[in-house]
């Protein structure tokens, strides 16, 4: 008996209240004169609740004492985060429940300061005292245009970055998914060679649910979505090249997301 309880009790030390946060929709060429934009960090979110950090799914984040020493007695959201392409280490730094020294080399970029009032520059600046070693606000730039939202764009992926984010600075804080902030990502594309053609499952039990690539190094991965009704019913060939689209390629070398454009 003392023993279910110790675990039920050390089960619940892992886990806080699920914070509201504010979560973004998708840039579908959306007018967003008047608004800003930053880098999208691909890092872990962290939710500051006045007392410990939290997940974005409830979990408490063990960071160091010495990390949260200076933090503020209010919320604020943003990412823990060390540079580009650095995911993987990041992932592991945060998630263990013994923090390491390794902590030194994040830092925790702020976007949000939850449930503050004004806009998000005024909310913003009530941060701004404890701006240091470990918090840093990420910076927010005017848009001028859709051009020059499309090169920063640009220059953010081609330094290895995933994508950037806009947002109305006129809006109040919004803790839901909301169209006052978007993300904004390009895709990559490919070519790939069909080398078997699945079945699908439910509505497409009598269709072609996917197909199996590969890659010019030999890497094997499927594409499931892009094709039409039309096209499932008359699949690409086995042996046919096929043009495709993807996020990022994960760290075994597959396309993450992919996404079926046209036979070649």
């Amino acid at each position: 008996m003392r023993l279910a309880i110790f675990v039920v009790i050390f089960s619940l030390s892992l886990f806080a209240e699920k914070p509201k946060l504010l979560l973004l929709k998708v840039y579908k060429d959306q007018n967003i004169s008047g608004w800003v934009m930053s880098e999208k960090l691909d890092g872990i979110r962290a939710y500051w609740n006045g007392k410990e950090l939290i997940s974005r799914s409830g979990k408490i984040i063990h960071a160091p004492t010495w990390f949260t020493k200076n933090y503020p007695p209010f919320e604020i959201d943003g990412e823990l985060w060390s540079k580009r392409g650095d995911f993987e280490n990041i992932s592991s730094i945060v998630r263990d429940k013994t923090p390491s020294q390794k902590w030194h080399e994040i830092k925790h970029y702020i976007f949000e300061v939850p449930n503050a009032k004004g806009g998000l520059f005024e909310r913003l600046a009530k941060v701004k005292p404890y701006e240091g070693k470990y918090i840093k606000i990420i910076e927010q730039i005017p848009i001028k245009n859709r051009k020059q939202m499309q090169d920063f764009l640009h220059q953010v992926e081609a330094k290895g970055g995933e994508g950037i984010v806009v947002r109305d600075p006129n809006a109040t804080y919004i803790n839901r998914r909301t169209s006052k902030a978007l993300k904004v990502k390009s895709f990559l594309d490919a070519e790939c060679k069909v080398v078997k053609i699945l079945k699908g499952k439910g509505k497409y039990s009598t269709k072609m649910g996917s197909i199996e690539c590969k890659l010019s190094n030999g890497t094997l991965f499927k594409i499931g979505s892009g094709f039409s009704d039309k096209q499932r019913c008359n699949p690409p060939h086995i042996g046919d090249i096929v043009t495709f689209k993807y996020k990022e390629m994960t760290k075994y070398g597959k396309p993450r997301f992919p996404v079926f454009l046209r036979v070649r």
